[in-house]
């Protein structure tokens, strides 16, 4: 198992982190696709429509195109919310990492470094408008390369935000994630957390039935650790 370390956000690190980025929100893609296939509503569609085109026209060949052609939509579908989600990162936080994250106390961005190449990212700024009276900080882009997964990478970049918010006086940690990314809840859930809702973001997550998940962390701190209170829920994209 090769080692790594955590470290700030450089400058030089920018082309690594976005191609991370990009990588990481697109592999859900696939994911996605696989999932609305298995929805009761897409298996009566792609078998009773092409079925019911071949019966009335008597052409496999018309059959056959619709079935592609229903395909071809769903994978569009499928992309769609995490294309959004990937140009719209990357035109407001994500268009200049160290303005967003390490230009102003209380927010950081951190990547994880294994042979001298960039493996893991995540960030962390102020939730703008918080919805409690809460000092809530938000945990953002957590990845981790595919290759360098199960090394306990991303639970150590979570810790690294974790005692962040806890050294910097924040009441309340708030993160994203969705049910489709079950890698990620397994993590969340072993830090701690606990599901209690679940909602949709936006009109596209509705379309290809991925509810995100939100819930507190309830994880007790040792004795001889006093830190400043911290819990820990997950809201929207």
């Amino acid at each position: 198992m090769a080692s790594f370390h955590i470290r700030k956000y450089g400058e030089s690190d920018r082309k690594w982190v976005l191609d991370l980025f990009s990588q990481g929100v697109l592999e859900q893609v696939p994911t996605t696709f696989c999932h609305l296939l298995k929805l009761r509503r897409t298996l009566v569609l792609i078998g009773g429509g092409p079925i019911s085109l071949l019966l009335v026209s008597g052409s496999w060949l018309l059959a056959l195109t619709a079935t592609l052609t229903l395909l071809a939509v769903l994978w569009f579908l499928a992309r769609y919310p995490w294309k959004e989600y990937e140009v719209l990162s990357l035109c407001t936080d994500m268009s200049d990492i160290t303005k967003s994250y390490l230009s102003e106390h209380g927010s950081c961005f951190w990547v994880a470094e294994s042979e001298e190449q960039v493996v893991g990212i995540v960030g962390a700024r102020p939730v703008g408008e918080p919805t409690s009276q809460k000092k809530q900080l938000e945990l953002l882009h957590l990845c981790v390369a595919f290759e360098h997964r199960h090394q306990g990478i991303a639970k150590a970049l979570v810790r690294t935000v974790l005692q962040f918010a806890r050294t910097q006086g924040y009441n309340e940690v708030v993160l994203v994630t969705c049910i489709l990314q079950q890698s990620a809840l397994a993590i969340y859930q072993g830090l701690g957390f606990q599901k209690t809702r679940q909602y949709y973001s936006s009109l596209s997550m509705r379309l290809v039935a991925a509810p995100l998940i939100s819930g507190p962390y309830d994880h007790p701190h040792p004795p001889s650790c006093p830190v400043v209170p911290c819990q820990i829920s997950l809201e929207g994209i």
